[in-house]
């Protein structure tokens, strides 16, 4: 019996530890999100190439680039490090749509149809993520807190930018290390960022902009409500004009009327008005 186990033995263990690995490599299929491949490193030899070249990647790579995925996967495995959802028809990031996502370290996101960046679209993820790529979208509004606390290196260029105030804070709030972003953040379409000869074309850069947006925001608002408030006030002095006039206008009318009355006869006994005694 023991002659039978031993030459057994031996290509049983290494089954099992075969079994073992893969199963630690692997993720369940039911884990990995439609559409999507999820591979660790080490058992491909492309994810494990760019692991190497890029170490903080070392885990979960879930690709789901060119999927025709049209929303953020709901089924996104916690242990992700690196999530490709690039070149796809995703329009929106609904709030906390990463915060499972405790260990994630690069995000791409660029080559999507991103029209805005809300509040929360990337809570859960300040500590960890180094890398969110927001490239070659529709992106013109943002929210003034979408990068708050971010540490993350941010790829924005080829957006068509909005350049208002909430953009001014939300990258005045970045890190130091993303000055790079603003530097290629460029402002689309509008009267108040061009020159005096009127000779800029859209696409003028963020960083050519000399002055602060909040405030002009909010002296623009004042000049709106001081133009609204005198506009009232006119309206009140004309009614009130034309209310005087009118009433002088009858007043005469009145006067002239009374004057055309014919004159009531004295009689001969009648005594005498003091007014005319005196």
């Amino acid at each position: 019996m023991s002659a039978l186990w031993r030459p057994l033995s031996l290509p049983m263990c290494l089954a099992l530890q075969s079994l073992a690995l893969m199963a630690l490599c692997l993720p369940p299929a039911s884990m990995c999100p439609k559409g999507c491949s999820c591979l660790r490193a080490g058992t491909d030899a492309h994810a494990h190439a760019h692991a190497h070249a890029h170490p903080h990647l070392h885990g979960l790579n879930v690709t789901c680039s060119q999927s025709r995925l049209k929303e953020i996967p709901r089924d996104l495995p916690p242990e992700t490090v690196l999530l490709r959802l690039d070149r796809n028809h995703i329009s929106a990031i609904p709030e906390r749509a990463f915060a499972g996502l405790r260990l994630l370290r690069e995000l791409n996101l660029s080559s999507n149809a991103l029209e805005t960046l809300g509040e929360g679209a990337f809570s859960g993820l300040e500590a960890s993520l180094q890398l969110l790529d927001l490239s070659h979208n529709r992106i013109s509004s943002v929210h003034k807190d979408a990068f708050a606390r971010l540490k993350a290196r941010v790829l924005v260029e080829d957006n068509p930018w909005h350049c208002d105030c909430a953009l001014q804070q939300a990258l005045g709030g970045m890190a130091a290390h993303n000055h790079e972003a603003a530097t290629r953040v460029l402002c689309s379409g509008q009267e108040l960022l061009r020159p005096a000869d009127g000779d800029a074309e859209d696409g003028q850069p963020y960083m050519a902009v000399d002055a602060d947006l909040c405030n002009l925001a909010k002296r623009t608002t004042d000049y709106a409500m001081l133009v609204t408030m005198f506009g009232w006030f006119a309206m009140v002095i004309s009614y009130v004009v034309y209310y005087v006039r009118q009433n002088q206008e009858d007043a005469r009318r009145h006067l002239e009327y009374l004057k055309s009355l014919p004159s009531k006869p004295k009689k001969p006994d009648e005594p005498e008005d003091i007014s005319t005694v005196v």
